[in-house]
């Protein structure tokens, strides 16, 4: 996950797009479970959801302090993950899911789930380098009112 954030940030930073979370099939699990599964259901429909602009189902998801910092420590606010998601809207998600099928294959990461009570944080990291060495980025998540929302994301430079 972490790579892929990685990756969609330069994305980002070459298109004026925000980065993404990993995508899988986002109705492959409940997103309203207080589980792994769940948050991570989560964490890949808000993949989807920035590649396709779906901004509304964005600005429910994220807390309204929601702060992404990226690899350069400049933090990016949920009104400009939200107004960047926009930018995509009409990206089908046929689209979407081609986009990070092909990234995954090219650019494989680990992903790794720690569920405290009502918090939750998913890390990503280069499997070579393994969870402890090689972390490219974290997303710390809060249960709320039966649904996970997104708080903070930290992502950073690996070099193996």
């Amino acid at each position: 996950m972490a790579t892929a954030r990685t990756l969609l940030f330069a994305i980002a930073a070459l298109t004026a797009l925000p980065f993404a979370a990993q995508a899988q099939d986002a109705t492959a699990a409940d997103e309203t479970q207080r589980t792994e599964a769940g948050v991570i259901a989560v964490d890949n429909h808000w993949s989807l959801a920035e590649m396709t602009g779906d901004s509304a189902w964005l600005d429910q998801m994220l807390l309204p302090e929601y702060r992404s910092v990226g690899h350069d420590g400049k933090a990016h606010s949920k009104a400009m993950i939200v107004a960047g998601a926009a930018k995509r809207k009409g990206t089908s998600l046929d689209q979407a899911e081609q986009k990070f099928a092909a990234y995954r294959k090219e650019h494989p990461y680990g992903t790794a789930v720690v569920v405290h009570g009502d918090m939750a944080v998913i890390s990503f990291y280069d499997p070579t380098l393994g969870p402890q060495k090689g972390v490219t980025s974290s997303d710390v998540f809060l249960y709320v009112d039966g649904h996970w929302h997104a708080l903070y994301s930290q992502h950073t430079d690996v070099h193996a």
